[in-house]
């Protein structure tokens, strides 16, 4: 469980069961309806203080429920609303009858709504919990609002938003802004869901920590709160060794460059040595670019299997512009007692085995870090990657658990998940880190975490959120080339 909500996602199912037991210690669950709805009407006065007209479409359940108490309090405010209902809201029950009740609005049907320029609004339809999709009547709504531009605030998660993947059922509202509940749902997060919330509030409505801390999931935004522990201060009196030593393997003399961004990467991100293993081939390109970083010739297996017993070496990375599939596999399979990120071509490398290389990583702790993008993911989980009632998060773990390795599944909603279901989504990235070699300078960031000694899931969260750091620091139109130089202390 993360230190504070500010951290945790929770799940729609979790939701259910948090707002379950608030009612069972004694809160009234009315009252936690009116502070939501508060909280909506709030931020639409905020936001739109000079609206025309706020238009609340209220749906046949709790959600509805937000949106009528919401409706109340802007018309309480002076504010011209009109309120659309979607199915008979005289068959509501619960509180959300009771919303309906005390709304003191007129209601009509959804279907006779009209978006007229200078409306604002206010989605309360379904909320996170919706799991089929979205009704024609309301998906036809939705495009009449988007066919306008008319600003939306969401209730909870853009209507037509799966809360636990992020994918739209059907149609969705793309909201300016969203306000939700107690703590974020994935589909605030994962994409294409992040895309549809606009921007997003977090209101506290009055359920104590101790309830949600008791139902909420390892699932969390990724953070420094996931590695602070690891992020050692260094020691005035450390050599280089005591710093690590990564070992990053090149690929052919047309293809080293990759290497090479993987190596600086390591270096700035706190290896105390880097050094990079080269076919004697391509030792001439490497040994033209280098400084720092050092250069060992390792021809096939037999060198590999000597150098990989000098335990002064602390962690490799494998696969960034590799190139030789049938090589890369022996000597990640010769790697198997050792800390090892494998990546591009060291993933692809084992498609049509990848069962030789999880066995190979099964026993003892978990030292195999694999950053896999959507297609190195299919070609090592196809049957997870086709099973599309997994969300990303779901998939990412349940492919840790199988290969008994950390899973960073890349996007623009990266993924990190271990075997133990910790799961982090990472949200600080910026869309120009997708340029070519990007991957590349992440693996070498993970690398040098893991040559330092942190545990595999926090090293590859780090690397993650350093990554998309120096990404937001070196800005738009960066290259790989940039990245390495943008890398902040870890404990920044």
């Amino acid at each position: 469980m993360p230190a504070d909500r500010n951290h945790a996602i929770v799940t729609p199912a979790e939701m259910t069961a948090i707002d379950a037991d608030a009612a069972r210690s004694g809160i009234d669950s009315f009252s936690l309806m009116t502070s939501a709805g508060m909280a909506v009407s709030a931020a639409a006065l905020r936001l739109y203080p000079g609206t025309l007209r706020f238009v609340v479409l209220c749906g046949p359940g709790n959600n509805g429920g937000d949106g009528y108490i919401a409706a109340a309090a802007l018309r309480g405010s002076g504010a011209d609303v009109e309120v659309h209902a979607l199915g008979n809201p005289a068959a509501l029950k619960g509180d959300a009858a009771h919303a309906y009740a005390a709304c003191g609005v007129a209601v009509k049907p959804l279907a006779e709504y009209r978006p007229i320029a200078g409306d604002v609004v206010i989605d309360a339809l379904f909320g996170a919990g919706l799991s089929r999709a979205v009704p024609p009547e309301a998906a036809s709504v939705m495009r009449a609002v988007e066919s306008q531009d008319l600003p939306v605030i969401a209730v909870d998660l853009p209507s037509g938003v799966d809360g636990r993947s992020g994918q739209v059922l059907g149609a969705s509202f793309h909201a300016r802004h969203t306000v939700t509940f107690v703590a974020r749902k994935p589909g605030h997060l994962l994409i294409p869901g992040r895309m549809l919330c606009g921007t997003l509030e977090v209101f506290d409505i009055g359920i104590p920590e101790r309830i949600l801390r008791a139902r909420a999931g390892p699932l969390c935004e990724n953070g420094p709160h996931l590695w602070q522990e690891h992020a050692f201060a260094l020691d005035p009196a450390a050599h280089k060794f005591k710093r690590g030593h990564l070992a990053v393997f090149s690929g052919g003399p047309l293809s080293s460059g990759a290497a090479r961004l993987s190596a600086i990467a390591g270096l700035r991100a706190g290896a105390g040595l880097v050094t990079i293993a080269s076919p004697a081939a391509a030792l001439n390109p490497n040994a033209s670019h280098l400084t720092a970083v050092m250069l060992k010739q390792i021809e096939g297996e037999d060198d590999l299997s000597h150098w990989q017993a000098d335990k002064r070496i602390s962690a490799f990375v494998l696969g960034p512009g590799f190139g030789d599939l049938e090589t890369a596999r022996q000597y990640a399979l010769i790697l198997r007692g050792r800390k090892l990120v494998l990546d591009a071509d060291g993933i692809t490398a084992f498609r049509d085995d990848p069962a030789s290389l999880f066995k190979a990583y099964a026993k003892g702790e978990t030292r195999l870090v694999i950053t896999p993008h959507d297609g190195e993911f299919a070609r090592l989980f196809p049957d997870i990657e086709a099973n599309k009632a997994l969300s990303k998060v779901d998939r990412a773990i349940a492919a840790a658990k199988r290969s008994h390795s950390v899973v960073v599944y890349k996007g623009a909603d990266t993924v990190i998940a271990a075997p133990d279901d910790r799961a982090a989504i990472n949200t600080n990235a910026p869309p120009w880190l997708a340029t070519a070699g990007s991957g590349d300078t992440l693996a070498g960031i993970i690398g040098a975490h893991l040559a330092q000694g942190m545990p595999a899931f926090e090293a590859a969260a780090a690397g993650v959120w350093r990554h998309g750091r120096a990404g937001a620091k070196a800005g738009e139109g960066l290259t790989a080339e940039d990245l390495a130089t943008a890398i902040e202390p870890l404990s920044a």
